[in-house]
């Protein structure tokens, strides 16, 4: 998925410029292979540090999770160049772009790029024109260049839209547009900064699926609010919570065995932390029991701490263990019951006589419910 061999920049031709800010060194011997980046982010904020190692295999797509002010994007502008570390250092394809605290390299000429909420084209040129920009800064002949730029907006479902300007497309194309200008440029690593939260869901769903696609065998770092991103985009996720990574793996086993409360929520799932007791998992006066078999073998140990995880959905009213509601939230597919106990996601005519101050009773099916070590 690259563009013609004619159309590729020739990166470090120029030396970076400016106080304080050194071209790309090449590292010593045991250099990793292109296309990886390795990275130990650490940027003092005014309440807390973002300290977060990072290894992304060529061609590989990790996944960045976590609360809004966490350190997501402070990790982005770091690899872009666009934040100075102050401690650690970013490699690409065993290039030493930045150590802290005095070797930076400059953003064009890390070999990266940053593709933010807002597609932020330039006004003034052509989509072909903002297409061609990248491998026209890097020397190539103006021809060439848009030649290129044309397949790169055809591959990116845009055929024939090359003499419009920005204002001309809708948002979603627009976004179309910031990706073929992306990766015309020929990047050894793509940062996305949630590029698909400012669009409808439909478009959304179209830009992800031309994503997914198009970044194929890009080494990228993608931060997102929304798990189906992650599952949909990447290999490996990582939870960050105020600048530390709280957990990482595989996106489907972080997703279905939350380590944290952040997790959980990312994950559309409710966490519960209890202990094991007679082969089930207990807390307070709610006792849970699970078919799963590794749930099982965890549960029959007494005593051990465990998080008992399940989704919202499938909390049953009606029986077992009382619990007083504290308030109801309107959801697209019915109510919220936020309890003292969890929460329970029910339809309109179940949530019909429900108010606040009411004691219900609660439930979960054993085949609904997984328990996991508690951190």
């Amino acid at each position: 998925m690259t563009a013609p061999d004619a159309a590729r920049p020739a990166r470090g031709r120029r030396g970076a410029e400016g106080a304080g800010v050194d071209p790309p060194h090449r590292a010593s011997a045991g250099a990793t292979a292109a296309g990886t980046l390795n990275a130990r982010v650490v940027v003092r904020r005014r309440d807390f540090v973002v300290d977060i190692t990072l290894d992304v295999a060529a061609g590989e797509t990790v996944a960045v999770m976590g609360r809004s002010g966490a350190g997501k994007s402070t990790l982005l502008d770091a690899l872009a160049g666009l934040t100075a570390l102050d401690e650690g250092e970013i490699a690409v394809g065993g290039r030493l772009l930045d150590r802290a605290p005095r070797r930076r390299t400059a953003p064009m000429q890390r070999g990266v790029v940053l593709l933010r909420q807002q597609a932020r084209l330039f006004p003034h040129l052509t989509a072909r024109e903002n297409v061609a920009f990248g491998p026209r800064a890097a020397g190539v002949t103006a021809s060439v260049a848009r030649s290129a730029a044309d397949e790169w907006l055809a591959r990116v479902g845009l055929p024939g839209a090359g003499d419009r300007r920005p204002a001309q497309l809708s948002g979603g194309e627009q976004q179309r547009v910031a990706v073929a200008r992306a990766l015309a440029a020929e990047p050894e690593v793509v940062l996305l900064d949630e590029p698909l939260v400012a669009l409808d869901a439909v478009t959304a769903s179209e830009i992800r699926a031309m994503l997914r696609e198009r970044l194929a065998g890009v080494t990228t770092v993608a931060v997102t609010h929304d798990a189906v991103d992650a599952a949909a985009l990447a290999d490996r996720l990582l939870i960050v919570e105020r600048g530390r990574v709280t957990q990482a793996g595989a996106v489907r086993e972080v997703l279905s065995a939350p380590a944290t409360e952040v997790a959980a929520k990312i994950a559309g799932l409710e966490r519960l932390v209890g202990a094991a007791r007679d082969g089930g998992w207990v807390r307070g006066g709610l006792r849970l029991e699970s078919t799963d078999a590794a749930s099982r073998t965890l549960a029959a140990v007494d005593g051990r701490a465990l998080a008992a995880v399940f989704r919202a959905v499938d909390v049953r009213l009606g029986r077992g263990t009382p619990a007083t509601v504290s308030h109801l939230e309107p959801t697209p597919a019915g109510v919220r019951v936020v309890t003292d106990v969890t929460v329970a996601e029910v339809s309109l005519v179940e949530a019909a006589a429900l108010r606040a101050g009411d004691v219900v009773h609660l439930s979960v099916p054993p085949d609904r419910v997984r328990f996991v070590p508690a951190s």
